[in-house]
């Protein structure tokens, strides 16, 4: 696993093998990034985690510039590991934060300019994930949520819904606070 852009591009990650993640491949990381950097400059973004494993997608923003990354995962290994990680690499940007996604998400008090979530694909709430971040209003006006998931999922009727990509297994459904900006 390895950084693919910005200034940290080419570091590899070497997460413990213990690890209880399944974490997005590079070529599917690549794919989310190409798409979002049509859409944001991440110099002022604040990006949101969820479910952040690895933290794979969290060095990925940091590496593009963005200002501030808050990393969420309960698994202690993980939050150790995005830590020494951080560490490492000398950043100052990443803020981690072991807790309960839905928790967390109950008790939010701060708006992200992008949300990101790779939740468990059996996770049992999934499917409320975009409901719980519209209704705990933790976007900007301008904010996009970005939801991995496994194919037996449809979002197309929600009312955020933005668009969907797909790479192998691998399922991205965009969602927007506001449309008039995409």
């Amino acid at each position: 696993m390895r950084i693919i852009a910005g200034s940290l591009r080419g570091r590899k990650l070497n997460p413990p093998t213990t690890l209880p993640v399944r974490p997005t491949t590079d070529m599917a990381r690549e794919s989310l990034f190409n798409i979002l950097n049509n859409y944001r400059d991440y110099d002022e973004c604040t990006i949101l985690d969820l479910f952040a494993g690895t933290g794979a997608v969290s060095f990925e923003f940091i590496s593009r510039g963005a200002k501030e990354v808050t990393a969420i995962d309960i698994n202690n290994q993980c939050t150790d590991f995005i830590k020494a990680t951080s560490r490492q690499l000398e950043i100052n940007n990443l803020h981690v934060v072991r807790t309960d996604v839905f928790d967390l998400l109950k008790r939010a008090y701060k708006k992200f300019d992008i949300v990101f979530a790779d939740p468990p694909y059996a996770l049992d709430k999934l499917a409320s994930l975009p409901d719980i971040i519209f209704e705990q209003n933790i976007l900007n006006e301008d904010g996009i949520f970005i939801l991995e998931h496994p194919r037996e999922y449809q979002f197309k009727e929600h009312p955020h819904f933005w668009q969907h990509r797909h790479y192998g297994k691998v399922n991205f459904t965009f969602f927007a606070q506001s449309f008039d900006k995409q």
